[in-house]
């Protein structure tokens, strides 16, 4: 009965433990799209004229926060999965 017990809480801590590196591995990869949207509208917004100009670096600032966002989630998602 104890062997049974002890294989479904480990069971159970490597489901909790492999949900917390699959949401690192999700916002990850959510702030590594984000940087490349910012990149493509830093991009635009170099080579159009006014008021494209600023409608493209505004939509980079934003993708810029959610990047940035999306950096933190991960790396608090990660120190939970160590921890």
């Amino acid at each position: 009965m104890k062997k049974i017990l002890i294989a479904a809480l480990s069971g159970l801590c490597v489901l909790a433990a492999s949900a917390q590196v699959g949401t690192a591995v999700k916002e990850s990869g959510k702030a590594t799209a984000e940087t490349a949207k910012q990149g493509v509208e830093n991009a635009q917004g170099a080579v159009t004229r006014e008021p494209n100009s600023t409608v493209h670096k505004a939509k980079a600032k934003v993708h810029k926060a959610k990047a940035q966002r999306a950096g933190r989630n991960a790396k608090s998602a990660a120190k939970k999965a160590v921890s």
